[in-house]
């Protein structure tokens, strides 16, 4: 029997083998949102990936659950979907997508984006160059893979030109 187009598939990658591959580049702290440190609950269990100890900006982030009245549109509270956040950076968003991340509002009802294992502008931040995929498995791991070490090696800039500066 064949998945239907929108459910996991059974050779995909899970949210905690993302996590571990994330954690294995130089510099990154992981934030996992809960009670205790002061997300809003509709937030809880989220994944937010930095580098350095400062915080200041996600360069990833992993999500389980929709965000009520918020991030519905991705759908994942179907059992078994996650969906992978990546900061793509205006030039590699426009690569990717072909247009840039100011046109993702308008381009947003031409894009599903509850499809998996898809490449896709984020539904709420892409406006921000940022770009997103649901169970990547085998049409989209290994572009994930890129853009993650991508993803890191600009925040890694970031964090160390901002670290050296007085």
């Amino acid at each position: 029997m064949a998945a239907e187009p929108h459910s996991p598939e059974p050779d995909g990658i899970t949210a905690d083998e993302i996590t571990a591959r994330i954690l294995a580049l130089p510099d990154v702290e992981l934030l996992v949102a809960t009670e205790e440190s002061g997300a809003p609950e509709v937030a809880w269990g989220w994944r937010f990936f930095y580098v350095g100890p400062d915080r200041r900006r996600p360069f990833a982030t992993i999500g389980e659950r929709d965000m009520a009245g918020f991030d519905e549109e991705s759908r994942l509270d179907r059992p078994g979907v996650f969906r992978l956040n990546l900061e793509l950076g205006r030039r590699e968003f426009r690569r990717l997508f072909g247009y840039p991340p100011a046109e993702a509002d308008e381009r947003r009802a031409s894009v599903d984006v509850s499809t998996l294992d898809e490449v896709l502008p984020h539904p709420v931040y892409g406006t921000a160059a940022w770009g997103c995929v649901l169970n990547p498995g085998p049409r989209s791991l290994a572009e994930v893979e890129r853009l993650i070490g991508y993803a890191h090696g600009r925040a890694h800039e970031r964090h160390h030109r901002t670290a050296h500066t007085p």
